[in-house]
Protein backbone atom coordinates (compact mmCIF):
# COMPACT_ATOMS: atom_id res chain seq x y z
CA UNK A 1 0.00 0.00 0.00
CA UNK A 2 2.81 2.37 0.76
CA UNK A 3 4.29 1.81 -2.67
CA UNK A 4 0.92 2.34 -4.35
CA UNK A 5 0.46 5.59 -2.43
CA UNK A 6 3.87 6.76 -3.56
CA UNK A 7 3.01 5.97 -7.16
CA UNK A 8 -0.31 7.84 -6.88
CA UNK A 9 1.47 10.85 -5.35
CA UNK A 10 4.03 10.82 -8.16
CA UNK A 11 1.24 10.65 -10.75
CA UNK A 12 -0.57 13.56 -9.11
CA UNK A 13 2.61 15.65 -9.07
CA UNK A 14 3.27 14.80 -12.72
CA UNK A 15 -0.30 15.74 -13.64
CA UNK A 16 -0.03 19.05 -11.79
CA UNK A 17 3.32 19.81 -13.42
CA UNK A 18 1.90 18.98 -16.85
CA UNK A 19 -1.13 21.16 -16.24
CA UNK A 20 1.09 24.02 -15.07
CA UNK A 21 3.26 23.70 -18.16
CA UNK A 22 0.23 23.70 -20.45
CA UNK A 23 -1.23 26.70 -18.64
CA UNK A 24 2.02 28.62 -18.92
CA UNK A 25 2.33 27.78 -22.61
CA UNK A 26 -1.28 28.81 -23.21
CA UNK A 27 -0.74 32.08 -21.33
CA UNK A 28 2.42 32.79 -23.29
CA UNK A 29 0.60 32.05 -26.54
CA UNK A 30 -2.19 34.45 -25.61
CA UNK A 31 0.27 37.19 -24.66
CA UNK A 32 2.24 36.99 -27.92
CA UNK A 33 0.44 39.12 -30.51
CA UNK A 34 0.11 38.18 -34.15
CA UNK A 35 -0.27 40.74 -36.91
CA UNK A 36 0.04 41.01 -40.71
CA UNK A 37 3.55 41.48 -42.07
CA UNK A 38 3.88 41.59 -45.86
CA UNK A 39 6.31 39.35 -47.71
CA UNK A 40 7.78 39.83 -51.16
CA UNK A 41 10.41 38.06 -53.25
CA UNK A 42 11.23 41.24 -55.17
CA UNK A 43 14.99 41.87 -55.17
CA UNK A 44 15.39 39.23 -52.45
CA UNK A 45 19.00 38.48 -53.39
CA UNK A 46 19.93 42.13 -52.94
CA UNK A 47 18.31 42.16 -49.52
CA UNK A 48 20.16 39.00 -48.51
CA UNK A 49 23.44 40.50 -49.67
CA UNK A 50 22.70 43.75 -47.82
CA UNK A 51 22.07 41.85 -44.58
CA UNK A 52 25.08 39.55 -44.93
CA UNK A 53 27.66 42.13 -45.97
CA UNK A 54 26.50 45.41 -44.48
CA UNK A 55 24.97 44.22 -41.21
CA UNK A 56 25.91 40.70 -40.09
CA UNK A 57 29.54 41.22 -41.08
CA UNK A 58 29.66 44.21 -38.74
CA UNK A 59 28.10 44.44 -35.28
CA UNK A 60 24.43 43.70 -35.96
CA UNK A 61 23.86 40.40 -34.17
CA UNK A 62 20.20 40.50 -33.16
CA UNK A 63 18.43 37.84 -35.26
CA UNK A 64 14.95 39.46 -35.23
CA UNK A 65 16.53 42.72 -36.43
CA UNK A 66 18.46 40.94 -39.18
CA UNK A 67 15.27 39.14 -40.22
CA UNK A 68 13.35 42.43 -40.23
CA UNK A 69 15.96 44.07 -42.47
CA UNK A 70 15.87 41.03 -44.73
CA UNK A 71 12.07 41.02 -44.95
CA UNK A 72 11.38 44.71 -45.64
CA UNK A 73 12.00 45.66 -49.28
CA UNK A 74 13.93 48.93 -49.01
CA UNK A 75 13.22 49.75 -52.66
CA UNK A 76 9.54 50.22 -51.77
CA UNK A 77 10.59 53.30 -49.79
CA UNK A 78 13.13 54.82 -52.20
CA UNK A 79 12.28 57.34 -54.96
CA UNK A 80 11.90 55.87 -58.44
CA UNK A 81 14.99 57.58 -59.83
CA UNK A 82 17.16 56.06 -57.08
CA UNK A 83 15.98 52.46 -57.34
CA UNK A 84 19.37 51.22 -58.52
CA UNK A 85 20.89 52.44 -55.24
CA UNK A 86 18.13 51.12 -52.97
CA UNK A 87 20.39 48.53 -51.31
CA UNK A 88 23.57 50.57 -51.10
CA UNK A 89 24.75 51.22 -47.56
CA UNK A 90 24.17 54.96 -47.68
CA UNK A 91 21.38 57.45 -47.05
CA UNK A 92 19.33 58.56 -50.04
CA UNK A 93 17.32 61.76 -50.58
CA UNK A 94 13.53 61.45 -50.44
CA UNK A 95 12.64 65.09 -51.08
CA UNK A 96 11.94 68.14 -48.92
CA UNK A 97 15.51 68.10 -47.62
CA UNK A 98 15.05 64.71 -45.96
CA UNK A 99 16.70 61.30 -46.40
CA UNK A 100 16.11 57.60 -45.88
CA UNK A 101 18.85 56.43 -43.51
CA UNK A 102 21.50 53.96 -44.59
CA UNK A 103 20.59 50.33 -43.81
CA UNK A 104 23.33 49.92 -41.19
CA UNK A 105 22.10 52.89 -39.15
CA UNK A 106 18.49 51.67 -39.37
CA UNK A 107 19.58 48.25 -38.11
CA UNK A 108 21.85 49.66 -35.39
CA UNK A 109 19.19 51.98 -33.96
CA UNK A 110 16.60 49.22 -34.08
CA UNK A 111 18.94 46.79 -32.34
CA UNK A 112 19.63 49.30 -29.57
CA UNK A 113 15.91 49.59 -28.81
CA UNK A 114 15.55 45.87 -28.00
CA UNK A 115 11.97 45.81 -29.25
CA UNK A 116 9.70 42.95 -28.19
CA UNK A 117 6.39 41.98 -29.76
CA UNK A 118 4.35 43.47 -26.90
CA UNK A 119 6.23 46.78 -26.91
CA UNK A 120 4.77 50.10 -27.94
CA UNK A 121 7.21 52.12 -30.06
CA UNK A 122 7.23 55.79 -31.03
CA UNK A 123 9.17 57.01 -34.05
CA UNK A 124 9.92 60.70 -34.58
CA UNK A 125 10.50 61.37 -38.27
CA UNK A 126 8.52 58.99 -40.51
CA UNK A 127 10.25 60.10 -43.70
CA UNK A 128 9.45 57.55 -46.40
CA UNK A 129 8.22 54.98 -43.85
CA UNK A 130 11.13 52.53 -44.06
CA UNK A 131 12.15 52.62 -40.39
CA UNK A 132 8.51 52.28 -39.34
CA UNK A 133 8.15 49.19 -41.56
CA UNK A 134 11.25 47.64 -39.98
CA UNK A 135 9.84 48.31 -36.51
CA UNK A 136 6.50 46.82 -37.56
CA UNK A 137 8.30 43.54 -38.23
CA UNK A 138 9.04 43.40 -34.49
CA UNK A 139 5.82 44.75 -32.97
CA UNK A 140 2.32 45.69 -34.13
CA UNK A 141 2.34 48.76 -31.87
CA UNK A 142 4.18 51.37 -33.96
CA UNK A 143 3.35 55.08 -33.83
CA UNK A 144 5.19 57.45 -36.16
CA UNK A 145 5.17 61.25 -36.39
CA UNK A 146 6.25 63.32 -39.39
CA UNK A 147 6.24 67.12 -39.33
CA UNK A 148 6.29 67.52 -43.13
CA UNK A 149 2.83 66.76 -44.48
CA UNK A 150 4.17 66.20 -48.00
CA UNK A 151 6.11 63.24 -46.58
CA UNK A 152 3.61 62.07 -43.94
CA UNK A 153 0.65 61.60 -46.28
CA UNK A 154 2.52 59.52 -48.92
CA UNK A 155 4.28 57.51 -46.20
CA UNK A 156 0.96 56.66 -44.55
CA UNK A 157 -0.51 55.54 -47.88
CA UNK A 158 2.65 53.66 -48.85
CA UNK A 159 2.72 51.72 -45.58
CA UNK A 160 -0.98 50.85 -45.80
CA UNK A 161 -0.85 49.90 -49.48
CA UNK A 162 2.18 47.67 -48.90
CA UNK A 163 0.53 45.85 -46.00
CA UNK A 164 1.99 47.57 -42.94
CA UNK A 165 -1.47 48.27 -41.64
CA UNK A 166 -0.54 48.39 -37.95
CA UNK A 167 1.62 51.51 -38.27
CA UNK A 168 -0.13 54.71 -37.15
CA UNK A 169 1.20 57.89 -38.79
CA UNK A 170 0.27 61.45 -37.96
CA UNK A 171 1.47 64.88 -39.07
CA UNK A 172 2.73 66.85 -36.09
CA UNK A 173 5.80 68.28 -34.37
CA UNK A 174 7.56 65.21 -33.00
CA UNK A 175 9.29 67.22 -30.27
CA UNK A 176 6.07 66.92 -28.26
CA UNK A 177 5.68 63.17 -28.83
CA UNK A 178 2.28 61.48 -28.97
CA UNK A 179 0.72 62.02 -25.56
CA UNK A 180 -2.56 60.26 -26.39
CA UNK A 181 -0.71 56.96 -26.89
CA UNK A 182 1.96 57.31 -24.21
CA UNK A 183 3.76 55.68 -22.53
CA UNK A 184 6.20 53.99 -24.86
CA UNK A 185 8.62 51.12 -24.29
CA UNK A 186 10.92 52.50 -26.98
CA UNK A 187 11.35 55.82 -28.77
CA UNK A 188 13.47 56.34 -31.87
CA UNK A 189 14.28 59.80 -33.22
CA UNK A 190 15.50 59.86 -36.82
CA UNK A 191 16.51 63.52 -36.96
CA UNK A 192 19.22 65.32 -34.99
CA UNK A 193 18.18 67.37 -31.96
CA UNK A 194 20.24 69.82 -29.93
CA UNK A 195 18.99 68.14 -26.74
CA UNK A 196 16.75 65.30 -25.62
CA UNK A 197 13.17 66.68 -25.76
CA UNK A 198 11.66 66.61 -22.24
CA UNK A 199 8.22 65.57 -23.55
CA UNK A 200 9.77 62.42 -25.06
CA UNK A 201 11.49 61.58 -21.79
CA UNK A 202 8.17 62.00 -20.02
CA UNK A 203 6.47 59.63 -22.44
CA UNK A 204 9.14 56.94 -22.07
CA UNK A 205 8.13 54.11 -19.73
CA UNK A 206 10.27 53.14 -16.75
CA UNK A 207 12.56 50.47 -18.18
CA UNK A 208 12.26 52.07 -21.62
CA UNK A 209 14.94 52.95 -24.16
CA UNK A 210 15.35 55.90 -26.52
CA UNK A 211 17.79 56.27 -29.41
CA UNK A 212 18.41 59.80 -30.62
CA UNK A 213 21.14 61.71 -32.49
CA UNK A 214 22.27 64.79 -30.57
CA UNK A 215 24.25 67.65 -32.08
CA UNK A 216 24.24 70.68 -34.32
CA UNK A 217 22.52 70.66 -37.70
CA UNK A 218 24.56 69.57 -40.71
CA UNK A 219 27.53 68.58 -38.55
CA UNK A 220 28.72 65.33 -37.02
CA UNK A 221 26.41 64.34 -34.16
CA UNK A 222 26.48 61.71 -31.45
CA UNK A 223 24.04 58.83 -31.51
CA UNK A 224 22.83 58.50 -27.92
CA UNK A 225 21.15 55.64 -26.10
CA UNK A 226 18.94 57.03 -23.35
CA UNK A 227 17.52 54.64 -20.77
CA UNK A 228 15.08 55.11 -17.91
CA UNK A 229 15.23 52.63 -15.04
CA UNK A 230 12.27 51.39 -13.03
CA UNK A 231 12.72 54.25 -10.56
CA UNK A 232 12.61 56.83 -13.34
CA UNK A 233 16.34 57.59 -13.28
CA UNK A 234 17.65 58.55 -16.72
CA UNK A 235 21.06 57.58 -18.06
CA UNK A 236 22.63 58.13 -21.47
CA UNK A 237 25.69 56.94 -23.34
CA UNK A 238 27.28 57.71 -26.67
CA UNK A 239 27.09 54.94 -29.28
CA UNK A 240 28.85 56.41 -32.30
CA UNK A 241 29.23 59.46 -34.52
CA UNK A 242 26.44 60.00 -37.06
CA UNK A 243 25.11 62.64 -39.42
CA UNK A 244 21.34 63.23 -39.58
CA UNK A 245 19.14 65.95 -40.99
CA UNK A 246 17.97 68.27 -38.18
CA UNK A 247 14.76 68.12 -36.19
CA UNK A 248 12.72 71.00 -37.57
CA UNK A 249 10.13 71.75 -34.89
CA UNK A 250 9.66 75.18 -33.32
CA UNK A 251 11.73 74.32 -30.22
CA UNK A 252 14.71 73.39 -32.36
CA UNK A 253 14.38 76.63 -34.28
CA UNK A 254 14.38 78.60 -31.02
CA UNK A 255 10.88 79.97 -31.51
Amino acid sequence: MKRAGTVRAACICLALATAATCFAAEAEEKETPTWPRPRSTERQEERERMVDRQLADRDIRDKPVLDAMRNVPRHWFVPEDLQRSAYDDRPLPIGHGQTISQPYIVALMTQLLKVESTHKVLEIGTGSGYQAAVLNELTPHVFSIEIIRELADPARKRLTDRGYTKVAVKTADGYHGWEANARFDAIIVTAAATHVPPPLLGQLKPGGRMVIPIGAAFRVQQLMLVTKDEDGKVKSRVICAVRFVPLTGSHEKGQ
